[in-house]
């Protein structure tokens, strides 16, 4: 028996590419056919009205030392469904002889599909979350090999911390997390409160879990007596046991107020979403949220070669040529054009050349950003967005 993963080496070797790549190869390589590509990777129809680009530093890992060229957008842009005349936006253009990269066009698109599903959808829950705390709790919805993934792209998105050591690690930080339940069925309550209290880090915030046993409400004014610095009290309820959430919250939050602990927060996890992370966010002080994370719905990028040998060339349904990227530092709107472009149409700002070299001939060009700069950027751009309509 073993885990089901492949190593880095065989995703570098091409073996979990289809199959179909490697016959393309074999064959041009067979006949003595060498072909120069100039291949884009767009969306035609993500599930949101924009998306987060995220997954580029695998891209790049994966294909360093090849003799080829990427191009791309800043890994953490937000961009729309399509620019503002209805074109899709290429997010990455890798360009060179194609027998170089034939076989990885599918690893490629599981970086960049994954990663930009989970950072996109963190983004939709980071603007429904207000400036609540937000971790996230979704490793264990999926195969714990891309824990680091899931983890770096929740983060990117706009989660405050993340749950898993390896992915807490992997992005240089402390994993967050409360208690489980598991703690107060083997203790009881008062014990778990008191041992965790007693013999965990002080680094760590002392937030109990009330909602193991008995009525919240009774179990946060226990707590809070028996914890001196308590930060906040946790609900971790499954949905069919707790009736109305809301209702429960200030339950909790009147009975601890009007003991005086107006100091000791609310923080909620189990089953949320951007829909009830919007819905609880004024009554809450933090939120945990796992599945509708981890389990985001992939963005279903393609890549398509849109240029042989320097002559425009796509199938049906895509659009011939190289594209330029451009985004307005002043009304934010997107143009696809396959000239230069100076000033916006719409506003006439000044337009940014979004679509770069990050790698020439194999060699990756600059540094690299750090994930707390691209998860600066993120929230940047967030800033002119809202959850459901875009601009």
């Amino acid at each position: 028996m073993k885990f089901h993963i492949a190593s880095e080496e065989e995703i570098k070797e091409g073996k979990t590419t289809d199959v179909y790549f490697i016959r393309t190869r074999e064959i041009l390589e067979r006949v003595g056919v060498k072909k120069k590509v100039y291949a884009e990777f767009t969306v035609m129809n993500p599930p949101y009205p924009w998306v987060v680009f995220a997954g580029l530093d695998e891209v790049l890992h994966l294909m360093e030392g090849k003799p080829i060229n990427i191009y791309a957008l800043p890994e953490g842009t937000v961009f729309p469904r399509r620019d503002k005349r209805g074109y899709p936006i290429p997010v990455m253009a890798i360009e060179g002889d194609y027998r170089d990269f034939a076989v990885y066009e599918t690893p490629i698109l599981g970086f960049i599909c994954q990663a930009s599903g989970i950072a996109t959808k963190a983004a939709r829950i980071r603007l429904a979350a207000g400036d609540k705390l937000l971790l996230s709790f979704g490793v264990r919805r999926m195969h714990p090999a891309i824990a680091p993934l899931i983890d770096r792209a929740s983060y990117i998105g706009g989660c405050d911390g993340v749950s898993s050591i390896l992915g807490a690690e992997h992005i240089g930080k402390e994993p967050s997390g409360t208690m489980p339940h598991a703690l107060i069925l083997t203790l009881g309550e008062e014990k778990a409160w008191s041992f965790f209290d007693e013999f965990i880090s002080e680094k760590v915030p002392r937030i109990a879990l009330i909602d193991t046993f008995g009525d919240e409400k009774f179990e946060a004014i226990k707590a809070a007596e028996i914890i001196k610095d308590l930060k906040a009290v946790r609900l971790d309820t499954p949905s069919s046991r707790r009736g109305r959430f809301a209702d429960i919250i200030r339950e909790v939050r009147w009975e601890l107020d009007i003991r005086g602990h107006e100091d000791v927060g609310i923080f909620v996890s189990g089953g949320l979403d951007e829909d009830t992370v919007r819905e609880l966010r004024d009554i809450v002080d933090g939120f945990g949220v796992g599945t509708s994370i981890s389990n985001a719905k992939t963005i279903d990028y393609a890549m398509d070669i849109v240029e042989v040998d320097g002559k425009p060339l796509a199938k049906k349904g895509k659009f011939s040529g190289r594209k330029r990227v451009y985004r307005c530092r002043e009304c934010n709107e997107y143009f696809v054009s396959n000239r230069e472009m100076e000033k916006c149409p719409v506003c006439g700002g000044e337009l940014e050349s979004m679509l770069q070299p990050v790698m020439l001939n194999g060699e990756i060009v600059g540094e690299y950003p750090e994930v707390d700069e691209i998860r600066n950027y993120v929230l940047e751009q967030l800033r002119r967005y809202d959850g459901d309509n875009g601009l």
